[in-house]
């Protein structure tokens, strides 16, 4: 798992997503609202492709949100079975609170 959890506002634009995605080498954000939510770097290259500004798009109108967690004591494959089984590689680890994330290349780098 990733630690510290890092997350962005809703209301960010993508651009910044990106950017802080760039800068902290990671493929995911949490969003924290009333349901935890997420944007990944597929969000951010899906608005790209489609020809919308990254500076004037809200995270919130790109991010999956009610996203599925985990709880930090979760063995590593009933994580990738979730992720096999909703088509996802990125896990919020919430405990009672945000702790991190686990992703699809923490898994394999743990396997491998």
């Amino acid at each position: 798992m990733s630690t510290p959890l890092v997350t962005i506002t809703p209301d960010a634009s993508v651009a910044e997503a990106a950017s802080l995605m760039r800068d902290e080498g990671i493929n995911a954000l949490l969003v924290p609202t009333t349901e935890v939510g997420i944007v990944t770097s597929t969000d951010v290259i899906d608005t790209v492709a489609q020809g919308v500004d990254p500076a004037d798009t809200p995270v919130s109108a790109v991010m999956t949100d009610a996203v599925e967690t985990v709880p930090p004591g979760l063995r590593l494959t009933e994580a990738a079975a979730m992720m096999e089984n909703f088509g996802i590689s990125h896990l919020p680890v919430v405990d009672d609170d945000f702790v991190g994330m686990v992703s699809s290349t923490d898994i394999t780098a743990e396997i491998s």
